[in-house]
């Protein structure tokens, strides 16, 4: 497949990430038990920050929220990169590079401190940025062989 198609796939992967991200984890309901009681204590404890009243349920919902822009924002990037990837491949494959590392860490660090689902997408998604990669050096390469053949 063409690297415009694994980044494709990458965005539509990024983006239902940030959409399942902000349903169950910034407003998702804990349920009854051990993480309610987390959940309350969380928000019971305030204090002031730089001013401002706070509570680390606040700090909490407002990583979450973060994280969903940043991901949403990432989802639009790939779809942008992808129409690069159809002429540009050569000056695109170190951005891929710098989001797959980014990726493989962000799996890396989900398997450690989080749970299974988040590890899996972030896999697929680093996964389709390696297949870009790959791809865009093909694209290359056949992009010089077809140069020197003119030639």
């Amino acid at each position: 497949m063409k690297p415009a198609l694994w980044l494709r796939i990458a965005a539509v992967a990024t983006f239902v990430h940030a959409v399942v991200h902000t349903i169950g984890g910034v407003f998702g309901d804990p349920g009854p038990g051990p993480a309610a009681v987390a959940l309350q204590a969380m928000r019971a404890n305030q204090f002031v920050v730089m001013g401002h009243v706070r509570s680390y349920s606040d700090f909490y919902r407002g990583l979450g929220l973060a994280v969903t822009i940043f991901l949403t924002a990432e989802a639009i990037v790939f779809w942008q990169l992808s129409s690069f990837a159809k002429t540009d491949t050569r000056r695109l494959r170190p951005i891929l590079v710098t989001f797959l590392v980014a990726y493989a860490a962000l799996g890396v660090m989900s398997q450690v401190y989080l749970f299974v689902g988040p590890v899996i997408v972030e896999v697929l998604i680093a996964a389709c940025l390696g297949m870009a990669i790959v791809g865009a050096g093909s694209a290359v390469g056949a992009g010089a062989r077809a140069a020197a053949q003119r030639a």
